[in-house]
């Protein structure tokens, strides 16, 4: 068996080449990488000229492993492989484990005469070079994620641990495990170690590779349980031991500022921080449990935001009618639903909208989510005496054109808020109501007069978030009669047969959904649903006169959009009333 070649054996390489300029261009273009981010990068190669530029830039995260794969692949000609397709037994190799982890290299099958090396860096001519002489044979690369190379010797050539694992063992190596958890200082210092921290990053880094939009760490008596919540639903991953519960949560809360010495409070805080080349804000929250504290983490990748009606779930039916709103120079318009339904994504969509030179936007905002360029953003702090109400009245000496409110929370906000319509303003909220008819009692049933409500509300629109169908993997079948029959689906299309869509889970897309979109019923003020509101009448009635003027309600929106594949009827059912 031949020699395996041993690590750094060839004297330091060029700081980048043809090749590596070409990929770093390709990212550049497609706005994988800032240009700025790559000059920095460079900058930090002048000190280190025996490490590659992609390496480095995968390194300080400006850019993620996936996009990096794909643009070697793209740039050499290389075809991707991935974990997946892996064999279930490790190959035969004369590599030692020592050069396999330091250059990201596994050999994973023959093809022919040939070995397939899967590689993370197949512009590096040394490797392939190296290995071809200590196995004797011709080498056929492979573009490969760096993480997945990595766990994949650890499975075959290693203890078989996952990379959480191994961070464990070290963890638990270096006192993770002990009981100190009332010292304060040891917890600090136990926080600031490094498999404490390479453990946060690592589930933060999964949450992201999985789109998950929130991470839940939940310790429970004999278990420390890790959630993300993917499209909407909360999916168990693999977590840390029970005994690494205090320095995982002690982590977390240093990363967001918060105060690791008490324990009895609800706190809440706020990383910045970048993963895989995207800038992550992650609003963060800690509770105290009967076990321990539980934290939730809010991922916002503020470069991922995408302020586009079509993308939301607006159609032909709802987008005129909601443009239509957004066009009146005063008034309110209201978008209701539960906490996670996508309002304030809808309403920063609207703003963009209408962010013009001739228009004055102020929002007031808790907390502000995203940053919009042209619009005047401001945060309540309840802790110091600013809330909704104290900022509206300070907004409107501000000369605005269009007020945006976080939340409509109690009946001073929503004085303050009519008195702005009544003066000219268009004035764009949210409300925690089940249905657009709801809102309008919920307004009543806070105080507000009727002649106010019926004066100022141009509209209230409701809204609900459902997964959408992976359309590279979504099957049509034809529902059974009965089905059809109940759910009045004749009355809704002409097409025959009916057809409806389910998803096709994947070794790439386990659960066959791939984002959300929203599904939608929007009420629009008119003389006689003025009168109804005049008369105090309830939700149902309200709902059924707006019917009847044409509106389209959230489970036949939904319904319809079912019935064109972009969603299923399970879907449907799970966030309306109506199932």
């Amino acid at each position: 068996m031949a020699a395996s070649p041993q690590p750094n054996p060839e004297p330091p390489r060029q700081p980048t080449d043809d090749a590596e300029m070409r990929v770093c261009a390709l990212l550049v273009e497609r706005g994988r990488l800032k240009q700025e981010d790559l000059a920095r990068a460079e900058r930090l190669l002048t000190e280190a000229p025996e490490t590659r530029l992609t390496a480095l830039l995968g390194r300080l995260g400006l850019v993620s492993e996936r996009d990096l794969a794909e643009a070697w692949s793209e740039t050499l000609h290389v075809p991707l492989w991935s974990a997946k397709d892996a064999p279930d037994t490790a190959p035969e190799t004369a590599l030692s484990v020592r050069f396999m982890k330091q250059y990201h290299a596994l050999p994973v099958g023959d093809a022919g005469p040939a070995l397939l090396l899967a590689v993370a860096d197949p512009g590096d001519a040394y490797i392939a070079h190296a290995v071809q002489l200590a196995c004797g044979k011709p080498v056929m690369l492979r573009v490969a994620l760096r993480s997945e190379i990595d766990d994949l010797i650890e499975r075959w050539h290693g203890t078989g641990r996952s990379a959480l694992g191994s961070i464990v063992e070290g963890l638990e190596g270096e006192g993770g495990a002990e009981s100190g958890d009332d010292d304060i200082e040891h917890l600090r210092d136990l926080a600031s170690e490094a498999p404490v921290i390479r453990l946060v990053n690592l589930l933060i880094q999964r949450a992201v590779e999985q789109r998950a939009s929130d991470i839940h760490i939940e310790p429970f008596e004999n278990r420390l349980k890790v959630r993300y919540r993917i499209d909407g639903v909360l999916h168990e991953v693999e977590a840390p031991p029970a005994s690494s519960t205090a320095a995982v949560i002690s982590r977390v809360k240093i990363m967001a500022r918060m105060n690791i010495a008490e324990r009895r409070l609800p706190q809440d805080g706020r990383i910045m921080l970048r993963v895989q080349g995207k800038e992550l804000d992650l609003r963060v929250s800690c509770i105290p449990t009967s076990f321990g504290e539980s934290v939730v983490m809010r991922i916002l990748d503020r470069g991922n935001v995408v302020l586009d009606f079509d993308s939301l779930g607006f159609d032909e039916h709802t987008l005129p009618a909601f443009l239509h709103v957004l066009e009146q120079p005063h008034g309110i318009l209201l978008v209701t639903g539960p906490t996670g339904s996508g309002k304030t994504t809808t309403l920063y969509t609207a703003l963009s909208k209408i962010n013009t030179p001739d228009r004055k936007i102020i929002t007031v905002e808790d907390p502000v989510e995203y940053q919009l360029e042209g619009i005047n953003q401001m945060q309540v702090k309840p802790q110091i005496g600013l809330d909704f109400a104290g900022a509206l009245r300070s907004i409107v000496r501000q000369d605005p054109d269009v007020i945006m409110i976080g939340e409509m929370r109690d009946l001073e906000t929503c004085k303050i808020a009519i008195q702005s319509a009544l003066t000219g303003h268009l004035v764009l909220s949210t409300l925690h109501t089940n249905s657009a008819a709801g809102g309008l009692t919920r307004l009543l049933d806070m105080g507000v007069e009727d002649y106010l409500l019926a004066s100022t509300v141009n509209a209230i629109m409701a809204q609900r978030l459902v997964r959408r169908l992976d359309p590279a993997s979504a099957e049509a079948y034809e529902p059974l009669p009965e089905l059809v029959a109940e759910l009045g689906l004749d009355r809704l299309t002409a097409r025959r047969p009916i057809r409806l869509y389910r998803p096709q889970p994947s070794a790439e897309n386990p659960s066959g959904y791939h984002g959300r979109l929203a599904i939608i019923e929007q009420l629009t003020m008119t003389d006689a649903l003025r009168r109804l509101l005049m008369q105090h009448a309830d939700a149902a009635d309200i709902e059924r006169a707006a019917r009847g003027a044409g509106m389209r309600t959230m489970y036949e929106d939904g319904l319809r959009k079912a019935l064109a594949g972009l969603t299923t009827i399970e879907e449907v059912l799970r966030v309306t009333e109506e199932a």
